[in-house]
């Protein structure tokens, strides 16, 4: 099809900077000559509350990407659409000038995305422009996987169920990575190394996080060759390398659900729901991130800063800005928080099972709107992701789908004793606390500002008091509904 008489057509690169298995790609170089362009936008970025280091490792992996592309004569251009309402025009010039017969793009989830696409699709159609999209970010397609009835399912282990029967059926297969094409005689633009409005990140976190498809794959194939076998029991422990730590990857599309889950089934011997428990437990984990997405579709008002349980609008949130300031700055006076909190602000990471614990703490012990958190977490987490985080943060606070019961609420101290029980993680994050037995490590505040923890602070709630208060405001709603299975835990 590579031939000089064959239509241009334009892949607009988004969260998908890779090379192998990229639907949009490999379908637009299958039409004819191919041109990739990806779009600057920092002040929509900064309308999402995208977090500085993840906007960094974005630009971090443009350059290997087009050094990829280029050997396959594919030129990456670069151009500004500060927000996406000017999408539609930047991308109708660039075709107008390269002669362009389609654009093709991979599916974005959010009304946002949505309705920037929309928007694009016109503009192009107008001026006899084609625009494909394609599935690519997710296993099924929003839509497909429905109840009987036909509405999106809210709770996880029936979507998975029925996940898992698709899977069985028909295994979604990777795409076919693109011939070179013939040299079309455009160069490749400069790619900035910031963009305004946004510090560059510190070394020391850049180093954690390497760009490039090469490393995403090797992260997966060291997972899937080693640890995803001790997934199930260790991924709960914050001081084990226990998680894949892909979701940095994934969430930029470095690398895509179906490497990962044919990754997984090739260690498990083609396996969803036997053998290999680790290896069955880490799928789940990427159908909750599928979950997630199809619920921003279906539900759109999670998209809009809405409690998807709309009956938890009324809950009686506390205005606390010095308690939230001091869970913000990691100085909440309870170890597994404060350690936590310090991971997110110096790696742009935190441990799944540490999201939770501060999260529950910050919505039911210092009862402080779970958007608040919501919102803190976009701005420092370089895995951010709308779907995910908002899911994770609404399953916390009880107001979400399949949401923990208003009436479980973690004790950070027993959780700290349970999954950190000889303080390792909290020493490394809280090094004041280095001198503490791995007893008083959890609760300081017991040790009555003694020698070694003077300098840590005192903790600034109680957390049986706050507990009953917390169950107070739930019971005090209007209307509550029982719990629909909270089978994340």
């Amino acid at each position: 099809m590579n031939s000089a008489n064959a239509p241009m057509q334009l892949i607009w690169l988004r969260s998908d900077l890779r090379l192998h298995d990229n639907t949009a790609l490999s379908a637009a170089a299958a039409r004819g000559p191919c041109v990739a362009v990806y779009l600057l936008s920092p002040q929509q970025w900064q309308a999402h509350d995208d977090a500085a280091c993840k906007v960094d490792f974005w630009l971090r992996n443009l350059p290997p990407l087009s050094g990829a592309l280029s050997e396959l004569n594919i030129p990456l251009l670069i151009r500004n659409a500060p927000r996406w309402d000017d999408a539609p025009t930047v991308l109708l010039d660039l075709c107008q000038q390269l002669k362009i017969d389609a654009v093709h793009v991979n599916d974005e989830y959010g009304i946002h995305e949505s309705r920037r696409d929309a928007a694009v699709r016109e503009v192009l159609k107008t001026h006899g422009i084609g625009f494909h999209s394609y599935l690519d970010q997710l296993l099924f397609a929003p839509g497909t996987v429905l109840t009987k009835s036909g509405s999106y399912f809210q709770v996880f282990s029936q979507f998975r169920k029925v996940c898992y029967e698709r899977l069985h059926r028909s295994l979604p297969n990777l795409v076919s990575t693109p011939m070179a094409q013939a040299p079309l005689g455009i160069d490749n633009d400069d790619i900035p190394s910031s963009v305004d409005g946004f510090v560059t990140p510190t070394q020391n976190l850049r180093d954690l996080w390497p760009a490039g498809e090469a490393e995403a794959q090797r992260r997966l194939d060291s997972f899937a060759d080693a640890q995803i076998d001790y997934y199930k029991n260790e991924r709960d422990f914050p001081a084990k390398p226990g998680t894949s730590q892909l979701s940095t990857y994934l969430a930029a599309g470095v690398i895509s659900p179906r490497q990962c889950l044919h990754a997984a089934l090739q260690s498990n011997q083609g396996e969803f729901e036997s053998g290999k428990v680790g290896a069955v437990t880490w799928i789940n984990e990427l159908l909750w991130r599928e979950f997630y997405k199809h619920i921003l579709v279906g539900y759109p008002r999670v998209s809009r800063h809405r409690a998807f349980r709309p009956e938890t609008e009324a809950l009686a949130w506390r205005h606390a800005p010095e308690e939230l300031a001091a869970w913000q700055q990691a100085r909440t006076g309870l170890p597994i928080i404060d350690a936590a909190m310090r991971q997110l602000l110096e790696t742009g990471w935190m441990h799944n099972r540490l999201r939770m614990v501060v999260a529950m703490f910050l919505t039911k012990n210092l009862l402080i709107d779970w958007r608040e958190g919501e919102r803190f977490f976009m701005r420092h987490l370089i895995d951010g992701d709308l779907a995910a985080n908002n899911g994770g943060w609404q399953w916390s606070s009880s107001t979400g789908t399949d949401s923990a019961p208003y009436f479980r609420i973690f004790n950070p101290l027993s959780q700290s004793e349970k999954f950190d029980p000889e303080g390792i993680f909290i020493k490394h994050w809280l090094p004041e606390l280095a001198a503490l037995n791995k007893k008083d490590v959890h609760n300081p505040a017991n040790l009555g500002g003694l020698f070694g923890v003077a300098d840590y602070p005192s903790p600034i709630v109680n957390l049986s008091t706050s507990r009953t208060r917390a169950l107070a405001a739930f019971k005090n709603l209007p209307s509550r509904h029982a719990d629909a299975g909270g089978d994340r835990e």
